[in-house]
């Protein structure tokens, strides 16, 4: 997979605030916005899981962290697409 490289400045104090390091922050950051992004459909799994930098099914995992469905519909979609309303 190609990658490309994205920089920008953040102040210290919010690694301290989140007691992380620059790396521990970096990577919590790509998980939270892969997460988003999914939740909003903006996203596939498979596409959440290479931006947050893991496996599909560990990202999976993580879902539930942030009260996030793996689910990209809703129970009434479902069911008007198998023909039950």
């Amino acid at each position: 997979m190609e990658t490309r490289k994205v920089c920008f400045d953040l102040p210290l104090e919010a690694f301290s605030a989140l007691r992380k390091t620059p790396d521990e922050f970096t990577n919590d950051m790509r998980l939270a916005a892969a997460v988003k992004w999914f939740e909003m459909g903006l996203i596939s799994q498979e596409k959440a899981s290479g931006i947050a930098g893991m496996c599909r099914e560990d990202f999976l995992m993580e879902l539930s962290k942030f009260n996030v469905s793996p689910f990209q519909y809703s129970a009434e979609e479902v069911l008007q697409e198998a023909g039950y309303e």
